[in-house]
């Protein structure tokens, strides 16, 4: 199989890598540069494990392949936190304990986050809408909602 020269900018660290022409960018992510907090859910873009984004724009990686981001800027769940200070989503998914076994979390993390940069101010309804595409199999998504809400109000204090 062909390889491809790639060099994208992850979580404002560039890369430069060989791939599979026919790699999704979850396979790069996680095979290549060892970013396994992305997770794989179905495979097929319906459960937003593996969400992530790129150039802005929420994605489901494991349905970009991984020589389309060459040239792009990608934001993980690893680039999420700075340092040993969590970002503020992550602070409350904890407080609220939106989370359970923790495959869907990175997803629904990147994608409340991708939200709250473009609304700071969210609904409810605009949660839920917004996190419709990502999928969790242990718990409800009361908890999740209240988290985003909760962190869009501390994000807003500033």
């Amino acid at each position: 199989m062909a390889r491809e020269h790639v060099v994208m900018t992850v979580n404002g660290h560039e890369e430069d890598f060989l791939c599979e022409t026919d790699q999704t960018l979850l396979s790069v992510l996680r095979d290549e540069l060892n970013m396994t907090g992305t997770k794989e859910g179905c495979g097929t873009g319906d459960c937003g494990a593996c969400s992530v984004t790129i150039d802005g724009r929420l994605v489901c990686s494991c349905l970009m392949l991984g020589v389309e981001a060459n040239g792009k800027s990608v934001e993980t769940i690893e680039g999420m936190a700075h340092g040993e200070t969590l970002h503020p989503l992550q602070t409350k998914f904890l407080e609220h304990a939106a989370l359970q076994c923790g495959v869907c979390t990175p997803g629904f993390l990147i994608a409340a986050r991708a939200l709250l940069e473009r609304n700071p101010d969210p609904s409810e309804t605009e949660v839920r809408y917004w996190l419709a595409g990502n999928l969790c199999r242990c718990t409800g998504y009361q908890k999740i909602v209240e988290a985003v809400l909760d962190a869009a109000q501390e994000m807003r204090r500033g």
